[in-house]
């Protein structure tokens, strides 16, 4: 099981506050029932004091002086029956009832003693007592039945369940909210953390976080900058290495280029030439997309290149490169381009464009069709690329912006296009969006740009394979 440490102090403060509820409960049900007790005990002494001042001593023989109306007057009571008896030295019942339990009184003269007894079938409570009348000694029993006692009992026990019970209630909820309310930096430091970018190694925030925390804080603060000055080693290494391999593949396509021209009329040659340049194109596209993606990182990018780009201009600089690779795939590449500015960085956009077409034409079957649009609209520059592939579906439509996911294994590429695209696009604080397109075929990839000028034009370009 997970530990937890908002278990660890509930229960570590719960338990004890009901166990010291528990012992504090027994301890008011004693101090509440034991006066009470006295109470009624001393009530019954008080009975048996008065029948001393009725005793008197004739000839060796001790009388009861008890009118049947005293009797009565000490037998009342609402609740209880009362019972006594007044006996001899020897045993011999004066006065009262004949059936009154065994007398054990204090040794000590005129000293009550109380005890629990039991007298016709029911439970009684007793107080013994004896006293010389004269010069003979005397015994005196009162008891009463219970009822009152127990009435009084269940009182006070019921009424102090329900005390505890409501204590025992305010204090789990206290410490319940008290644990959460104490926990709560930690919820917010979790919020924050699951609510940043895979490539966010900002440090965490200190100066709202509590002093048991700062500790952590400052051991994440040390982990992410370890891995920001790993990260930002990689990303220098890949871009160097980017960058290296760029000139000397460009010098292996000119020398295959020259290989092509030059055994064009031997078959093997030339077939072997055709494969070897396709090879050497496929490692510069690589190459170029791992140098694009180093340069579109967001934690490497600087605000400061951003500039007023005609986004427009750039699109038309890529035609005629696509329109050759499109006419390899007999697909109508078209091309709807207004005046559209942008604050942008032109080199990181040109790449952004690449990948957005070189995509779209991968996907697309042969014959079909691809349309890149490019307009401004009162809120926004829109730069939307359709094709006529097989389309996304709805649970890969998050994924495909993953580096190296490709959604189909048997199209060639690298599986970074997309994922250069989603950079470059938080760099640029645009958002993108896929959309189906016509007739539920396909699909639009739409860049919106935070517009910066309104501008107006209906020009268009169209073009593509014949």
């Amino acid at each position: 099981m997970t530990p937890s440490i908002r278990l660890n102090l509930l229960k570590w403060l719960i338990a004890p506050l009901l166990l010291i509820n528990l012992i504090g409960a027994g301890l008011t049900y004693w101090l509440a029932w034991a006066p009470a007790q006295i109470a009624f005990d001393q009530s019954l002494a008080d009975a048996a004091w008065a029948l001393v001042p009725r005793l008197r001593e004739t000839r060796g023989t001790v009388l009861v002086d008890l009118p049947q109306e005293a009797e009565q007057v000490l037998r009342v009571d609402h609740f209880d029956a009362i019972y006594f008896t007044v006996r001899n030295a020897a045993g011999m019942t004066i006065t009262g009832d004949m059936d009154f339990p065994t007398l054990f009184p204090a040794e000590r003269l005129n000293d009550p003693a109380a005890y629990d007894g039991s007298m016709r079938g029911e439970s009684v409570r007793i107080i013994a007592l004896k006293t010389n009348v004269g010069t003979e000694p005397v015994f005196i029993g009162v008891a009463e039945t219970l009822r009152k006692r127990t009435h009084i009992r269940s009182v006070i026990l019921v009424s102090l369940l329900l005390l505890e019970g409501l204590l025992a209630f305010v204090s789990i909820f206290i410490v319940w909210w008290a644990v959460t309310k104490g926990l709560l930096p930690l919820k917010k430091m979790q919020t924050d953390l699951n609510s940043r970018n895979y490539d966010d190694l900002s440090p965490v925030r200190e100066y709202d976080v509590p002093l048991e925390l700062r500790p952590v804080v400052n051991a994440i603060n040390g982990l992410l900058s370890k891995v920001l000055i790993g990260a930002s080693a990689q990303q220098n290494f890949l871009a160097n290495i980017a960058h290296q391999l760029r000139t000397p593949l460009a010098g292996i396509k000119m020398q295959l280029e020259w290989l092509q021209r030059r055994y064009a009329a031997e078959s093997e040659t030339a077939h072997s030439a055709k494969l070897m340049m396709s090879s050497t194109e496929r490692m510069i596209r690589q190459t170029n997309q791992l140098l694009a993606l180093a340069r579109a990182e967001p934690s490497q990018f600087e605000k400061a290149r951003l500039e007023i780009v005609e986004l427009d201009k750039l699109v038309e600089e890529s035609i005629q490169h696509f329109v050759e690779e499109a006419n390899k795939k007999d697909i109508d590449l078209g091309f709807n381009l207004h005046p559209t500015k942008v604050m942008g960085d032109r080199f990181l956009l040109r790449d952004m464009i690449d990948n957005l077409i070189d995509n779209a034409i991968r996907y697309s079957p042969n014959e079909g069709v691809v349309t890149i649009n490019c307009f401004q609209n009162a809120h926004q520059g829109i730069l939307s690329v359709e094709d006529s592939g097989p389309g996304i579906a709805p649970s890969e439509k998050d994924l495909i912006f993953n580096r190296f996911y490709r959604l189909n294994d048997k199209i060639a590429g690298s599986g970074l296009g997309l994922a250069i695209v989603r950079d470059i696009v938080k760099d640029h604080g645009a958002e993108i969006e896929l959309t189906s397109g016509s007739y539920g075929k396909g699909t639009i990839i739409s860049v919106q740009f935070p517009r910066i000028i309104s501008e107006s034009s209906d020009s268009s370009v169209r073009g593509g394979a014949p």
